[in-house]
């Protein structure tokens, strides 16, 4: 019993214990955007994880649809089947939060002989996941990627050759050479 106690004992004070877990998206999500993350709209997304760096989505749509760093991010044009939508996209955030009990119970330990603590600071530890959120309107300003939008299947294509193409480019020229 005693050895049971202590390996349940140690593995406690070595754990961390999850706070907040980021979502994991295979490849694409469809959902309402204020789902996913309170401070976005409350229109349906088109939202995957973004591997890259800061910024890269948007060096990437300026380069692709050539708008000389003037309106990237909010209503984007493009073109499917000779009609025209607008897409605006939102980088996101959302860590991976933990909380680390053994540097709290080392600090607790220190404090009472009347030391510094060392490990202040270090209780939670944070892992940012960064993701893209593409809302898509018409010239109307509906919701095309709602469930019963009519064209929604033609711009769920078009967003999932836009995700692979950025994704699979390192040189934003190539998407210039694509259009």
């Amino acid at each position: 019993m005693k050895p049971l106690l202590l390996l349940l004992l140690l593995s406690f004070f070595f754990s961390c214990i999850p706070l907040r877990i980021a979502p994991n998206i295979e490849s694409d999500k469809v959902m309402v955007a204020k789902k996913f993350k309170r401070k976005l709209p409350k229109q349906h997304a088109f939202i995957f994880e973004d591997p890259k760096d800061a910024n890269e989505f948007y060096n990437y749509v300026n380069t692709k649809y050539e708008l000389n760093h003037q309106d990237v991010e909010w209503n984007v044009p493009f073109k499917i089947k000779g009609e025209t939508f607008y897409f605006t996209f939102y980088e996101v955030e959302i860590p991976n939060k933990t909380l680390n009990i053994l540097p709290i119970f080392i600090d607790t330990a220190l404090t009472n002989k009347d030391w510094e603590p060392i490990f202040e600071g270090n209780y939670v530890t944070r892992k940012g996941n960064w993701y893209l959120a593409i809302t898509v309107s018409d010239y109307g300003f509906k919701d095309c990627l709602k469930p019963d939008y009519i064209k929604r299947s033609d711009i769920l294509k078009y967003l999932r050759t836009l995700r692979l193409e950025y994704l699979n480019s390192s040189n934003y020229l190539e998407a210039l050479l694509k259009k």
